[in-house]
């Protein structure tokens, strides 16, 4: 009789987000356009492609491993925007890790955080994979719902949360799945709560280069607890390349910590990755260095796709309400025409209408009733999309 392998608790315990899992379901159907799967469209700039291959037929120890935290000039030139732009002052050598994307510093993070059975408050609705990788940590996740109003921070609604078990609360600012940025004030007022309550801030800033003001024009970068002296010990920040530089499928990011967390972090990429891969890192650099031209593009072109679904939404005010978003390219809009959960809907619409959105659910109990829609395509195909969706709600609504 055959062996049945068993499965370990901590895969048994976690699930493929919902954000890979549309897509690959779409691509069964076949015919669809995305409001899904939060990846811009636009190409990887020109100068850093060109860059690379410069150093793939110039430097030979572009195909060998980096050192194992990165390239020391890549650290070096991640620790200088990190005290330009956040204040955040870091030593090069000992506390900037580059990784295989956010994602992989974000997993670092939880493993060296969390021990079986620490709770890891998570705002609701956050992204979907960060509450994944604390169960992955066999941590347990605490939702902890934002003010469903402006899907702001509830530092309150954290407070009252918090446990001797509570060992750190995950920060995406801007966030995904709701686009909204958190005032300085309740950054500030988090950051005061995790110094009395000694519990440590996960930032993620993947988005920190995507921010709107009130007229959809970009604005500057949100307060990043980093920024604060005295959360030193209480702060590991994240960030990526990949939305910013269009690099997603480079897969590069970097965690910044104090030394005594970035000397543990280490220990996992070590065991997860060694490092990340040296060509990437090239890219990296080049997306640093480089001009910055196509980050304001990239920007400009985002703001006009933000007013274009605004407005088609609100051409379906029927049908949808939502929270205008402040930052990043993503939107939570509710349905208004059923009372069906949010995967029935969102695979309704994929299936009749061959439209991709991402079930709201998935981010949380406060995203239930919701879907989240990314505007990070063309124009053209989100045209496409709300012409599609617009049809099939009035037909089906």
């Amino acid at each position: 009789m055959a062996r049945v392998h068993k499965i370990s608790r901590r895969v048994q315990n976690i699930r493929i987000s919902a954000t890979k899992l549309m897509p690959m379901l779409a691509a069964r159907i076949g015919g669809c356009v995305s409001l899904g799967q939060g990846v811009p469209s636009f190409p990887t700039p020109p100068h850093i492609a060109e860059a690379v291959s410069r150093a793939l037929r110039d430097e030979p120890g572009i195909g060998k491993y980096s050192l194992q935290p990165g390239m020391p000039v890549l650290r070096e030139v991640i620790a200088g925007r990190l005290a330009e732009e956040k204040g955040f002052v870091v030593d090069p050598g000992t506390e900037v890790g580059v990784t295989v994307g956010a994602m992989e510093a974000l997993l670092m993070t939880m493993l060296t955080v969390v021990d079986r059975g620490d709770e890891v408050i998570v705002p609701s609705p956050g992204y979907a994979s960060h509450a994944e990788q604390v169960l992955m940590a066999e941590g347990v996740p605490v939702y902890v719902p934002l003010r469903p109003a402006d899907w702001g921070l509830d530092v309150e609604a954290i407070r009252a949360a918090v446990t001797d078990r509570t060992r750190a609360v995950i920060l995406c600012n801007p966030g995904n799945p709701t686009g909204t940025v958190y005032d300085e004030a309740d950054v500030r007022a988090l950051c005061a709560l995790a110094l009395e309550q000694d519990f440590v801030i996960i930032s993620d800033e993947t988005y920190d280069f995507m921010v709107y003001d009130a007229a959809g024009n970009p604005a500057p970068m949100p307060f990043s607890p980093a920024s604060l002296p005295e959360m030193r010990d209480h702060v590991i920040c994240i960030n990526s390349f990949s939305k910013k530089y269009a690099l997603t499928g480079w897969r590069v990011g970097y965690v910044a910590a104090d030394k005594r967390w970035m000397d543990e972090l280490l220990k996992v990429h070590d065991a997860a990755a060694i490092c990340a891969p040296t060509v990437s890192q090239y890219a990296a650099l080049a997306a640093l260095t480089g001009p910055q031209d196509c980050v304001d593009a990239m920007r400009s072109a985002l703001c006009l796709r933000r007013a274009q679904t605004c407005a088609a939404l609100d051409g379906m005010a029927d049908h949808f309400s939502y929270v205008i978003p402040r930052g990043a390219f993503y939107v939570m809009a509710r349905y208004r025409f059923s009372h069906a959960a949010s995967p029935e809907v969102a695979r309704r619409i994929l299936e009749e209408a061959r439209v991709i959105t991402i079930p709201g659910g998935s981010f949380g109990p406060e995203g239930e009733g919701h879907l989240r829609l990314s505007f990070g395509g063309e124009q053209e195909e989100l045209a496409e999309c709300f012409s599609r969706l617009g049809a099939w709600v009035r037909e089906n609504a």
